[in-house]
This record gives C-alpha cells, sequence and structure tokens, in this order.
C-alpha cells in the first residue's frame, strides 16, 4: 500500500469520526466505497486500523477512542478547548491544500512576509528542557541590530503572529520577541527554571495583545459600537473579559477589563469612527487627541 493511499485513508477516517461515532464495520464500508470514487484501495483489516490510529496520533495529534460500551470509535474533541480547536483547523487547512491538482487558480494567498515559524519547534523543545536562548533581533521601530540571551516561558500568538515570552537576561524583565523578526537561533546548553509563580496565561489575562502590563491595575473599557460594526465584535470578540452592556439596533456597548496598552489603543483606532470610547475619560481623551492631529495632518 502506497503512502498516498495510507494518508487517503487517514483523511477520510478523520473526517468520518468527525461527523459521528462509528462501529469498526462502518468504517471498513465506508473506506472501501470511498476508495473506489478516488481509485485507490483503503480497505484495512482491524488490525490495520489500529496501526492507523497511532499513525493519526502521531501525524496530526488527533486521538480516536473506543467507546466499548457502545461498541464504537469517536474522535475526542472539547469544544472549549482552544488546542483542539487548533489542531482541526491545522488538519482542515492541510487537507484542503493536500490536493492532487494544481491550486493556484482556486486558492489565494495573502501576501505577506515569512512568520518565523521555523522557530517554533527549536524553542518549544528548549521552553520543555530549560534551556536558555541566543538570537539577533531587529524591532520594527528600530534598525538597529541587537543580541539577545532568553531564558523561554511560553510561546504565544497574537494576530497571526507568534512570539516568544521569557526573562530578557539584559535587564531580567519578562518581554515578548516575534518570531519573524529573530534570526540566529541558538539554543544552547545553559539551563535555567521557569519561575514556579509564572503562569502565561495569567500574565497575559488583562492584556490585549503582547505587549505586557504598564500599570499595576487593568482598567475598566466601555466601548459603543455601531449596530453594523457590533456584529463582527459579537462574532469575534475583541478580549475574553468582554461583556455586552447593550444591543440594539442602533448599538453594541460592550464592557472589558484591560490594561491600556499600545495595542489595545491601536486597536481601537483600527475601527474609525464605527466605535466610540464611553470610559475611561482618560482613553477618550487620548483618542480624541490621535484623531485630531490625524485631521491637522491632512491641513
Amino acid at each position: 500500500m502506497s503512502k498516498r493511499e495510507s494518508l487517503g485513508r487517514y483523511i477520510h477516517i478523520i473526517k468520518m469520526l468527525r461527523r459521528q461515532p462509528l462501529r469498526f464495520t462502518d468504517i471498513a464500508n465506508n473506506l472501501e466505497v470511498q476508495g473506489e470514487v478516488d481509485g485507490c484501495i483503503y480497505s484495512i483489516s482491524q488490525r490495520q486500523f489500529q496501526r492507523d490510529i497511532k499513525d493519526i496520533r502521531n501525524l496530526y495529534n488527533i486521538d480516536i477512542t473506543f467507546d466499548r460500551k457502545h461498541m464504537m470509535y469517536r474522535i475526542e474533541f472539547d469544544e472549549a478547548s482552544e488546542m483542539d480547536t487548533r489542531i482541526f483547523e491545522a488538519f482542515d487547512t492541510f487537507n484542503a491544500l493536500n490536493v492532487t491538482d494544481r491550486i493556484s487558480s482556486h486558492i489565494h494567498f495573502e501576501n505577506r512576509r515569512p512568520q518565523g515559524t521555523e522557530h517554533l519547534y527549536g524553542i518549544l523543545h528548549a521552553i520543555r528542557n530549560g534551556l536558555e536562548i541566543e538570537f539577533t533581533y531587529t524591532k520594527y521601530w528600530d534598525d538597529k541590530v541587537s543580541q539577545r540571551r532568553l531564558q523561554p516561558y511560553a510561546l504565544k500568538e497574537f494576530k497571526n503572529r507568534w512570539y516568544v515570552v521569557g526573562a530578557d537576561l539584559k535587564d531580567n524583565q519578562i518581554k515578548s520577541f516575534g518570531l519573524d523578526r529573530l534570526t540566529d537561533l541558538d539554543i544552547t546548553k545553559k539551563r535555567f527554571t521557569i519561575p514556579q509563580d509564572f503562569n502565561v496565561q495569567e500574565h497575559y489575562r488583562y492584556c490585549f495583545g503582547i505587549i505586557s502590563p504598564n500599570s499595576d491595575t487593568p482598567k475598566d473599557v466601555v466601548l459603543s459600537f455601531t449596530e453594523y460594526q457590533g456584529k463582527y465584535i459579537k462574532s469575534l470578540p475583541l478580549h475574553h473579559t468582554q461583556q455586552i452592556l447593550i444591543d440594539t439596533k442602533q448599538e453594541l456597548r460592550i464592557k472589558l477589563k484591560v490594561f491600556i496598552t499600545e495595542d489595545f489603543v491601536m486597536e481601537i483606532l483600527s475601527h474609525g469612527e464605527r466605535v466610540r470610547v464611553l470610559e475611561p475619560q482618560s482613553l477618550a481623551n487620548q483618542i480624541r487627541s490621535i484623531h485630531e492631529e490625524a485631521v491637522e495632518g491632512y491641513g
């Protein structure tokens, strides 16, 4: 059996079990039918299916379990788990792109620079094994190149970009560094221990993005969106603390609890006239001032 047929069989098994739990006989019968459609041989024995389960776990990190009570196989999936959701997103993307015909005329990719994802595995290895890393770093707002040594604590994603979070040994401050601006990564042999009181979820709990807190306490922020823009804000909340205060045909009013950092201010500005800051007044004044300066720039 070819590798192509094996991969095709894995994909069809996952598709079937994502829809519903099935007995082995149903899985085997469906595979035979699908094999005729694809022009492949997907027929498998019970023993081969057990090997497929292990291969699927290793390749896609998707677990298939057996329900002895109902004598059915199922995929364990927690809808509340961000990890499970992202695993299936990755599978769906791989499955869509792993087609036999040319895809250039059917899929339009965003034109963007590399995101540094080639560093993910190495940095994750350093985190798991408590190894310091060294790298060359370039900031967007500064052309100067700097050499960094970091004790990596965690990896964090924000707006389709990946960051490594850890203690910068230059000043022992916890910072984040974008992987797309990182080069010459070296995983050293110098070991360290991640502080027991550090938790990346708690560290960024009230942060909008990846910029660390700039004050002692987060602020209650109340924003008013137009009804049209409000639909987007409801479908993709700005922050996990988002609460809906008013939801009418004229307005969506929400409340957040966040640190007012530069990336949060930029997010508000990106919504233009479709949002108004109601609280706190200091943030409203800041946004107004930025808009006034922008108007002056147009003469």
